[in-house]
């Protein structure tokens, strides 16, 4: 079932991208630009939540990166988890700062002008690939949520087993 889900979420990602292309072709640039500014906004806060998430879980962590002491906690084995989205969304943001810079530049070159229908195609091609790899990075960013709902759980169930098993001590 999770292979045929993948399947299928694959299958439309190739989708959007192919229909980006073809589509993109005659949308104009200035009319694209404000799409990747959106997409660079959100990078911008997936990377400040993911950064939050960071110091709230593992402040421990972040003290032994910058070489300041710790006292001693090493549960740090989930903080891949919280850096890939981060990560990601830096490689996003270098990615969309590039296109803001070169986009202007590309317009002055007259052998590119000639193709212009072709480098709006792949322009909004670049769009959906970004914006995609985005709303994975979106929802990444649910499973530290998830994780730590899932300890509280099992600390709930372990409380619950234990005042359950010393009730039945006391009788």
């Amino acid at each position: 079932m999770r292979k045929l889900f993948f399947i299928i979420i694959v299958l439309c990602g190739l989708a959007i991208c192919w229909a980006g292309y073809y589509y993109g072709r005659n949308i104009p640039f200035i009319l694209q630009w404000p799409l990747f500014e959106a997409l660079r906004n959100t990078a911008a806060i997936i990377f400040a939540v993911v950064g939050a998430w960071l110091a709230i879980i593992y402040p421990e962590r972040l003290r032994l990166s910058f070489g300041q002491p710790s006292s001693g906690e090493k549960s740090n084995k989930n903080i891949n988890v919280l850096l890939l989205p981060a990560i990601f969304s830096t490689v996003i943001l270098v990615l969309l700062l590039l296109i803001g810079i070169l986009a202007p530049i590309l317009k002055q070159i007259p052998v590119l002008l000639e193709h212009t229908a072709v480098f709006r195609g792949i322009s909004f091609l670049i769009l959906c690939i970004l914006t995609l790899w985005q709303i994975a990075l979106v929802v990444m960013t649910i499973f530290p949520a998830d994780m730590i709902q899932t300890m509280a759980d099992k600390d709930i169930d372990r409380a619950s087993e234990i005042a359950r098993r010393t009730k039945l001590i006391k009788k």
